[in-house]
């Protein structure tokens, strides 16, 4: 068929503020002379956001008196349909809104009123909404979710132009995304001349390769033409290789947490206190009681894997808790939802969701809960252990700056990358979690049907919330260097991030009690001031990607899947790299070094002095030697790039344990950082290739 890349079978994929833009550095001073990086770029740049629609009646989304005029270059627009009018609806702000519900309905039917969904770019679900509101929303003072985290919300680029694309649908309140829908949302934002794709979706293990994932493909198309796209990591973790969205082309982005906590405390029998974490509003006095007492099988010693003590599907006969505040315990912070229907079910005052350490993350729920970890609530569990005690409950306050941050979430997904192990997975670490941001007013706080609340601003915890905040970030970069390539930015933004948190500590891995490393964080956590001016980049354009395809092992017929018509595409020896560890990517990962091997890497100058000097340190991986050459690079205007070699030698016995290290360039001013993640692989295995036996 004339003008099919290819035809592929359509998978569903799932969608994976306040505080954070001023916890990363991207305050409004009005006091300051100098304007804010966050008003001094944006307003020609169009962010393009695939999700589940908008909430146009939202205040991020109204113009703002200095916002120009819709750039001339434009060709979007706005399509009418179910409760959306183009002339009411979109303006100088929202310049772009339409909807793609094909593939939607042939997996689920027809959209209708039944469904709870507009058949327009209208949101219902909130996702899109809350997205879009994190990556451009314009400037609104004074908000707050029930009076927690009341401050000025917007966007990371707030004077950016906004371009909606629905490809994701309301399913039983979660929002559903059929690649053949975000195949045509991608088509039309690349058409219309957005400059930024922001897209929190994805799939997890197993992987399809790129040339039959369509958002892969869409996203090579998007590079192809200049535009950067940002995924959604997953939320997958803490558990290895889980990460999604691993195309070298696209960034992927991790979740951390912000130094905005909100503790609330628990004062058992006046005698126990502890402090957790929630969102009441009120002071709730009751007796505390143990979920055995609800549930059957509660105290069973042998677990699975994910486990909750507090489930309906195990409720006690006639089991009511009037006037009681039940404590529950799970290793799973998603079985929260199960948890507080169960205890609604029975009459509970609130609820004490007790969890592993680090897992303490405060959500909107239906019913007061207030998170503990496992240490504090056996505390609380023992001295019940008998019977019921008094219990009150504190309204929730908001803290800022007195907790470490940040640390990456629990549930961001992790690496390594099980499509290609050489390429570094995710790229980097944003805010997401307990992120404030815009909601539709129609659609309650939490994920219930019988939540009757209505909030305009609401908080949500994902690598969803994450990826809008780089997509903001890219935003600005796009705007202050437009000749710059996905790839520059991306690099700026890699090599620019910290590994460091507010106490100059470590930054640690939420969902464990170690330090954070590049599987966990990627490169760092996003710094958009000093991505703004990196001093050196690492480029790359199609060719450079299409050569990678060769080396992984694709065919000329599936390359050719991936990339757009008429796209040369060649895997001659001379081209290849000879590894794919050799993509000048802005981490180096080697995930199977039995011998010495050298790779190749090359730097741009982009720093506003083209005389510089740079000069080469690194932190060697354990039992690998790391030599460098040329330890020194000069730039001038006549060599504006240069190249420079990472030799790497095994100096110890191993196999299938990773070790990490960095390699940085400094000028004395700009530190260009790059993650060294590198498995040395020298030992024979259980199952080595030469040595295979089968016994029965």
């Amino acid at each position: 068929m004339e003008g099919v890349v290819s035809v592929s079978r359509s998978r569903i994929l799932k969608v994976h503020t306040t505080r954070s833009w001023d916890f990363m550095g991207l305050t409004l001073d009005e006091g300051s002379e100098v304007t804010p990086l966050q008003l001094a770029y944006g307003d020609d740049i169009v962010v393009g956001l695939l999700d589940s629609g908008v909430w146009p009646e939202s205040e991020s989304f109204q113009e703002e008196s200095c916002l120009g005029p819709i750039p001339s270059f434009w060709k979007g627009n706005c399509v009418k349909g179910e409760m959306f009018d183009p002339k009411r609806h979109c303006n100088r702000k929202l310049i772009g809104a339409q909807f793609y519900r094909k593939g939607f309905e042939e997996q689920f039917g027809p959209v209708n009123p039944r469904t709870f969904d507009y058949n327009s770019p209208r949101d219902y679900v909130g996702h899109g909404t809350h997205t879009a509101s994190t990556a451009v929303g314009s400037i609104v003072k004074n908000v707050s979710s029930f009076g927690f985290g009341r401050g000025t919300a917007r966007g990371g680029a707030p004077r950016a132009r906004l371009a909606v694309y629905k490809v994701c649908w309301n399913k039983e309140l979660i929002a559903r995304c059929l690649e053949s829908d975000i195949l045509a949302g991608f088509d039309r934002a690349l058409h219309d001349g957005v400059h930024v794709i922001s897209a929190s979706f994805g799939g997890g293990p197993p992987l399809s390769p790129f040339y039959r994932s369509m958002t892969d493909i869409s996203a090579f198309h998007a590079m192809q033409r200049g535009v950067s796209v940002v995924f959604s990591a997953g939320n997958d973790g803490p558990f290895p290789s889980t990460v999604g969205n691993v195309a070298p082309w696209s960034i992927s982005v991790a979740a951390s947490t912000i130094d905005r906590t909100f503790p609330t405390k628990i004062l058992l029998d006046n005698t126990i206190s502890v402090m957790g974490e929630g969102f009441l509003t009120k002071k709730i006095k009751g007796k505390l009681a143990p979920s055995r007492n609800f549930f059957i099988g509660s105290s069973t010693p042998m677990k699975p894997c994910r486990w909750s003590s507090c489930s309906g599907a195990n409720q006690r006969k006639n089991a009511t808790a009037e006037g009681m505040v039940v404590i529950c315990f799970s290793n799973d912070p998603g079985g929260i939802g199960i948890a507080q229907v169960a205890v609604a079910n029975i009459g509970g005052l609130g609820l004490i969701y007790a969890l592993p350490v680090t897992y303490q993350i405060a959500e909107t729920n239906l019913i007061p809960v207030v998170y503990v970890n496992f240490d504090q609530g056996t505390k609380l569990n023992q001295y019940i252990y008998y019977a019921p005690k008094p219990v009150v409950i504190s309204p929730s306050k908001t803290s800022i700056g007195k907790s470490p941050a940040p640390s990456v979430a629990h549930f961001s997904s992790r690496g390594p990358n099980t499509i290609s192990s050489d390429i570094l997975k995710p790229d980097i670490s944003a805010p997401g979690g307990s992120i404030l941001a815009a909601w539709p007013t129609v659609t309650p706080p939490s994920p219930s049907a019988s939540d009757e609340r209505s909030v305009k601003w609401n908080f949500l915890s994902g690598t969803s919330m994450s990826c809008p905040h780089v997509s903001g970030v890219v935003a600005l970069i796009k705007s202050a260097h437009p000749d710059w390539s996905p790839a520059a930015i991306k690099s700026a933004i890699m090599t620019t991030a910290y590994n460091k948190d507010s106490t100059q500590d470590s930054i640690l891995a939420g969902g464990s009690m170690k330090v954070a490393d590049p599987f966990d964080i990627g490169a760092g956590h996003i710094n958009p001031l000093k991505a703004m001016d990196p001093g050196l980049v690492y480029d790359m354009q199609a060719n450079d990607y299409i050569t990678y395809l060769c080396e992984i092992g694709y065919t000329k017929e599936q390359i050719k899947a991936i990339v757009l018509l008429g796209t040369h595409v060649s895997c001659s020896k001379e081209d290849n790299y000879q590894s794919v560890s050799n993509l000048n990517y802005p981490s180096i990962s080697v995930s199977n070094l039995k011998s010495t091997v050298t790779i190749k890497r090359t730097v741009r100058n982009v720093g506003h002095k083209k005389t510089a000097v740079y000069f080469a340190s690194f932190v060697s991986p354990h039992g690998v030697k790391v030599s460098i050459w040329p330890r020194i690079l000069f730039f001038s205007c006549f060599w504006e790039e240069r190249t420079y070699y990472v030799t790497l030698k095994p100096e110890k016995k191993s196999r299938g344990r990773y070790d990490f290290g960095e390699i940085v360039w400094t000028d004395g001013f700009h530190y260009v950082r790059s993650p060294l993640v590198v498995s040395v692989n020298n030992t024979a295995g259980y199952c080595d290739d030469s040595t295979l036996s089968y016994s029965i």
